[in-house]
């Protein structure tokens, strides 16, 4: 706007006509404006940003289309027409959006913690270690996406959250599960990728408060979450190849048994010394507690 320097330059002694003039402005609409330097509409609309930004840096994957929907349940009325204005002038873009040539795809965001594990997938003791990841399946009704955290010392998988969308929301619900559950004395490294959502505030925000220690490794590098990597692929043999799923609901609960009732408490493992997560926790807990008396 230009408004604003008509303002100074007539506080400068040149006449607000002669500015209007060379500007192509009338004096009514300037007179307008600086009875009413920012409409309703502009305030509203700065309102709406900061808004749409906060939901984006949760939410990089989002589109204008789902920024919309996240405004709606937020309680703006807004349509999408103009959650796209406003995202188009801020360059709130999805980052799943493929651009440029064909073939090339999302480039990872920057680390938010240093790597802290080096792919050294060991812990001398329960709650040291975490991984987490997401992992997506598909359904008659459209994908589901389960973020796990699995604990390197016994394999455990000691959180989960299991939904329809893939969100900054669905990693902070897995984490506060675990936090919940465990109830861990003591830092706790909790390692990812470079996914949007681990590197999410709100995320951060969990790890914050029930002090953990976040970590990162690098980027295409598929070995620095190899030992998550594996439980999906046991996850991926033993239930999603097993049939086709109908429904969310059907995947979900299948999902959930096979977790807590087999993996945990009956699949035996080599490294573990055929001990199943369960029983090798309790061994080590029994045992720290003998040696302590």
């Amino acid at each position: 706007m230009s408004y604003p320097l008509v303002r100074d330059l007539a506080a400068e002694g040149i006449p607000v006509r002669l500015t209007c003039g060379v500007l192509g402005h009338s004096r009514q609409a300037y007179y307008a404006w600086l009875s009413n330097p920012v409409s309703d509409r502009e305030l509203q609309d700065a309102y709406l940003t900061n808004a749409l930004i906060d939901t984006y840096s949760d939410d990089p994957e989002f589109g204008y289309r789902l920024l919309a929907d996240e405004l709606e349940r937020a309680g703006h009325a807004v349509g999408e027409r103009r959650v796209w204005r406003l995202c188009s002038q801020q360059k709130l873009w999805s980052n799943t959006v493929r651009k440029g040539r064909r073939g090339a795809g999302k480039t990872p965001g920057p680390a938010v913690h240093d790597d802290h594990v080096q792919r050294d997938f060991t812990a001398p003791a329960p709650d040291r270690v975490w991984l987490t990841d997401i992992t997506e399946h598909p359904t008659a009704e459209g994908k589901l996406y389960c973020c796990a955290i699995k604990d390197v010392f016994s394999n455990r998988i000691v959180g989960y959250a299991i939904d329809e969308r893939m969100t900054a929301q669905l990693a902070v619900t897995a984490l506060r599960t675990a936090v919940a559950r465990r109830q861990p004395v003591g830092v706790v490294v909790v390692h990812s990728d470079r996914g949007s959502h681990f590197r999410a505030r709100s995320f951060r925000a969990v790890l914050t408060a029930a002090g953990l220690q976040g970590s990162m490794g690098r980027v295409a590098s598929a070995g620095d979450d190899a030992a998550m990597e594996s439980w999906h692929a046991l996850l991926q043999k033993n239930v999603l190849d097993r049939r086709r799923w109908r429904t969310r609901d059907e995947l979900h609960a299948a999902i959930v048994f096979w977790t807590e009732h087999t993996y945990n408490r009956r699949r035996r493992q080599r490294a573990l010394g055929k001990l199943t997560p369960v029983e090798y926790e309790l061994a080590f807990t029994t045992q720290a507690a003998a040696i302590a008396a």
